[in-house]
């Protein structure tokens, strides 16, 4: 019997032993929670291609309402939806994009962002929609060959290096300026211009006037309008374009003096090598107006309304 008792404490003891180490110990953290996997992104938009008046093309593709994925000139930058007056507005990895719709179509402008980050200051295209769908990666086709021959060459466009920029006459009235400038091919082979110069303003200390913005426009108060069309500038000869301005101060923004502008720095179309020309004048109201390219240096001049 005494056997049988301590046999019967021992099993005890060992069930007793053996229930402590299953249960948890009360002086243990507790183990932490699995964080659940989010699932994965439903699948992107389809990219819309915007057909730009320089001939250039911008695919956007638009995950949400709150993003933008835009291709440019080969590169992607990201941008994120901001308080926009009247459309939709997107900024980010230095640039502004604004769409609005007009008359049934979309008109859209990729400009430079200033310093802050917050505003553009100078438009680099102006595009619109429907156009002929995103620009496809790879190489250029070649032409195929028509009756009568090949296709003669297409000039090469113009770049910053082989140009050079001048003073070609102007114009004045009711507070308007305008100045046109001269576009030289320096080169030994033509070269061909299209759309619009992308142009910022420098002051005097050589520093970009982030007050004044450029805004890409067919005509002015002063000029009519021209629609862009390719310009072909032969060795030595040029091409030309507009700056107009104000110079009453916009004093319902509270403008009592207007900025000192002295050079004006110009970018040709697809590239990114600037040319500037010594240029003293006070743009009021915080824009100036650009004009595409053209073949002559006067055009009709018939003032706006």
């Amino acid at each position: 019997m005494r056997s049988l008792r301590i046999a019967c404490t021992i099993v005890s003891t060992v069930a007793l032993m053996t229930a402590a180490g299953c249960s948890p110990d009360a002086g243990s953290p507790p183990t932490a929670p699995v964080e659940p996997t989010p699932a994965p992104a439903g699948p992107m938009s389809a990219p819309i291609s915007y057909a730009c008046e320089s001939g250039q093309a911008v695919t956007v593709a638009y995950p949400d309402t709150t993003t933008a994925q835009l291709t440019w000139k080969g590169k992607a930058y990201a941008l994120r939806a901001v308080p926009s007056a009247s459309g939709a507005r997107f900024t980010g990895s230095g640039l502004e994009w604004q769409s609005a719709a007009v008359a049934g179509q979309e008109t859209t402008t990729l400009s430079r962002l200033g310093p802050d980050q917050d505003v553009g200051i100078a438009v680099l295209e102006r595009c619109s929609r429907p156009s002929a769908g995103p620009v496809a990666p790879g190489p250029v086709p070649t032409p195929d060959t028509l009756p009568g021959g090949p296709l003669p060459p297409v000039d090469a466009p113009c770049k910053g290096p082989q140009l050079k920029l001048s003073a070609d006459g102007g114009d004045a009235g009711m507070g308007h300026r305008v100045t046109i400038v001269g576009v030289q091919n320096l080169g030994t082979r033509a070269c061909s211009l299209t759309g619009y110069p992308v142009v910022t303003l420098q002051d005097p200390r050589g520093k970009t006037l982030t007050t004044v913005r450029a805004d890409q426009n067919p005509g002015s108060y002063l000029r009519t309008g021209e629609a862009p069309a390719p310009v072909t500038i032969q060795p030595q000869a040029r091409a030309f374009f507009d700056v107009a301005w104000s110079v009453v101060p916009n004093e319902g923004q509270g403008e009592t003096v207007c900025p000192t502008a002295a050079r004006i720095r110009a970018v040709a179309p697809g590239d990114t090598s600037p040319v500037t020309l010594a240029q003293s004048f006070t743009p009021c109201g915080g824009r100036i107006q650009v004009s595409p390219f053209r073949a002559v240096a006067e055009p009709d001049a018939t003032p706006g309304g």
